[in-house]
């Protein structure tokens, strides 16, 4: 059963100011504003209110950007096209046509890069405040302690995401001094690292954090919600399972996943989710774009349409259109339509996904009827016949990233599951000359750093 629920928690005016008022860790905006206070007054016996406002602003700036970094993963992994009559580089760049490559300074490389680092330099902070006052108990500060380093991973996630062989900065704690790239296997590395300090923390937290989360992570009258230090907790290690995953920790999955919030039936949308409103101050989805646009368009990839069975439920996330729309010899006749409002809900992480790295993570440790089960949830789940191919390690990984593929449409995952897999060889390209990228660029600005 869904649980979203369209009403804002954040403090929509305080959430901007702290947005703004902590820049990126590394420096890729080049125009500072002189107006915006400096962090001092909260790095020294800051209150409960000032580390809450800067959680506030910590999880309303994890959406900063976030519309473009879907794009990007969603067009170069062949899920859709974005068609704009402002903006060709999402056909050229992103897709590789003619001579096109992606550009290293430009907004699709940059933005995302920025934004998450602005939500790092949040985490770092927060970091600091709690560690250096006392004017909070020790159990608000394990609190504080936890939610900003699960935040904190999960940003630097992202950003690996994006740039799989430069890697990423890890250390960035210091804007004038800031550490080195890492390359993805110690990056990852390091990613889970943090996110198991970040368990430890949590567990220590006491019953109740001192802070109020958003409604994406659930209603405060419901039992199973994410917002208390318990079910904070089982969202750090959901994570942490897909970090286990992309480094081929298969056992050290499986393990996380019995502390996650995995539960092996059809509640597939349960999970974390990135939430959004009209209220004044506040941001709607940028990712919805309306059925039948003409100017800025989605367009979902024709093969997605012919590849997924008729009976799938699954198919609901496209909507065919009343003319079909193409641009730059690209296009098709369905909308991409998973966020079907302007208000609607982003995942975070949910338990669909929980149930795929399940069943990912006993093929790879030989468990395949365990495997067969668990893909046999979200099979039946969306209206198929249970699975009836071989029981192989190459058979049922070829269905495991099927079923991905369709249960996780534009949530950010089918480049990265096919980079991971080293076939991105096997998307589609649909114009001579186009390539499917293996990574982004390092951001231009890094060069100089």
């Amino acid at each position: 059963m869904k649980r979203y629920i369209n009403i804002i928690k954040y403090k929509p005016v305080m959430a901007l100011l702290v947005m703004v008022l902590f820049l990126p860790a590394c420096e890729i905006d080049d125009i500072p504003d002189p107006n915006n206070p400096t962090t001092e007054s909260v790095l020294v016996n800051a209150t409960v209110d000032d580390l809450n406002n800067i959680v506030v602003g910590t999880e309303a700036g994890m959406r900063n950007f976030l519309g473009t970094y879907y794009e990007n993963v969603g067009v170069i992994g062949r899920e859709h096209y974005r068609l704009s009559n402002s903006d060709p580089r999402f056909l050229s760049d992103l897709l590789g046509g003619e001579n096109a490559i992606l550009d290293a300074n430009t907004f699709y490389t940059t933005n995302p890069w920025a934004g998450r680092y602005r939500v790092v330099k949040n985490a770092n902070v927060l970091i600091a405040s709690a560690n250096n006052t006392t004017l909070i108990s020790e159990e608000e500060r394990q609190g504080y302690m936890g939610f900003a380093k699960t935040i904190k991973a999960h940003q630097l996630l992202m950003n690996l995401t994006m740039m799989y062989e430069p890697g990423i900065r890890l250390d960035v704690g210091d804007p004038d001094n800031l550490g080195p790239f890492v390359e993805r296997e110690a990056a990852l590395d390091s990613i889970a690292l943090l996110l198991d300090e970040g368990a430890e923390h949590i567990a220590s937290a006491g019953e109740l954090f001192p802070f109020t989360l958003s409604l994406g992570f659930g209603d405060p009258e419901v039992d199973d919600d994410f917002e208390t230090p318990a079910g904070f907790l089982q969202f750090n290690r959901a994570l942490a399972a897909r970090v286990a995953v992309y480094r081929e920790e298969f056992d050290e999955a499986l393990e996380l996943l019995e502390d996650s919030f995995l539960t092996l039936n059809n509640d597939f949308d349960r999970g974390v989710y990135h939430i959004f409103s009209s209220a004044s101050g506040d941001i709607l989805n940028p990712l919805y774009i309306a059925q039948n646009e003409s100017g800025e368009i989605r367009i979902a990839h024709p093969s997605f349409i012919e590849d997924i069975s008729p009976n799938d439920d699954r198919r609901s996330k496209v909507s065919k259109r009343e003319e079909a729309a193409e641009q730059s010899d690209v296009g098709g006749e369905y909308d991409v339509f998973v966020y079907t409002t302007r208000t609607a809900p982003i995942p975070v992480i949910r338990n669909e996904e929980l149930i795929l790295i399940y069943a990912e993570a006993n093929i790879q440790t030989g468990n395949f009827p365990e495997a067969v089960r668990a893909i046999n949830i979200i099979r039946q789940g969306h209206g198929l016949t249970p699975y009836v191919g071989a029981l192989t390690e190459e058979a049922l990984i070829d269905e495991m990233l099927e079923q991905r593929r369709f249960s996780l449409y534009f949530e950010g995952h089918r480049w990265v599951d096919m980079r991971r897999y080293n076939r991105l060889n096997e998307l589609p390209i649909d114009r001579p000359g186009d390539d499917v990228w293996t990574t982004f660029p390092k951001p231009f600005i890094e060069e100089a750093f």
